[in-house]
């Protein structure tokens, strides 16, 4: 039996709370991303005139550290992968904002790499402390998936990239991950009412599902000891 696509967005959201992918699928909600995202992604594309900008031009910039720490964050990240060769591909990318469609999802890919083919995504919020964030990890294997589907190839690496910290990471594709990817596809397909909350309930606090949800979040009187 075949199934409907899957959306990137989708898997994403069902590996970080199955509940929230529930309620965006099921309720009114606008899709469309605030233009500051687009603003920051903007800053994947100019990552070589941020490097040479006075770091007094960065202020007004959509970074996410001071100045100084921001530009040399990029420049240690420009100095490891041009060591390895990658620097010039990924700020000079065969394909930019690419939908794409495989057997089982699909989405958009920030950048496409060639020799090898490799998809990359951006980013807009900040990096782990090392690797990426699970949900990102999901992304990422969907991505690489749906891309060498396409091109009736086999992919086994994404590049994630975070440019408002100057940092880019990459994610090897490997047997654990891949598996992440299939539960969370499965979950998506199987979603025929509201999942069990969520045991993490510091998800919860930003969710603007949460009252319907019916979760407690911590509010500021209990984080201040009163309730």
């Amino acid at each position: 039996m075949s199934h409907p696509h899957v959306t990137f967005s989708d898997l994403r959201t069902a590996a970080y709370c199955p509940r929230k992918c529930y309620y965006q699928r099921t309720r009114e909600t606008d899709h469309n991303p605030p233009p500051e995202i687009e603003t920051i992604r903007t800053l994947a594309t100019q990552y070589e005139r941020l490097l040479e900008s006075p770091v007094a031009a960065l202020e007004s910039e959509p970074i996410a550290r001071p100045p100084a720490n921001y530009q040399r964050t990029l420049a240690e990240t420009h100095e490891r992968l041009e060591k390895r060769g990658e620097w010039k591909r990924l700020c000079n990318p065969e394909q930019w904002n690419v939908l794409v469609s495989g057997k089982d999802c699909r989405g958009r890919v920030h950048k496409v790499l060639t020799e090898p083919l490799e998809p990359v995504l951006v980013s807009t919020g900040s990096p782990p402390e090392q690797g990426v964030w699970e949900p990102q990890t999901v992304h990422a294997v969907a991505a690489a998936k749906a891309l060498a589907w396409e091109h009736e190839t086999v992919i086994e690496r994404v590049w994630l990239e975070y440019p408002a910290h100057g940092v880019i990471r990459e994610v090897q594709l490997t047997t654990r991950r891949k598996a992440r990817y299939r539960r969370a596809l499965r979950t998506v397909r199987e979603l025929d009412g509201p999942p069990a909350r969520t045991t993490n309930r510091s998800k919860c606090e930003s969710c603007e599902f949460a009252e319907e949800c019916g979760v407690r979040t911590r509010t500021l009187r209990s984080l201040l000891g009163f309730g």
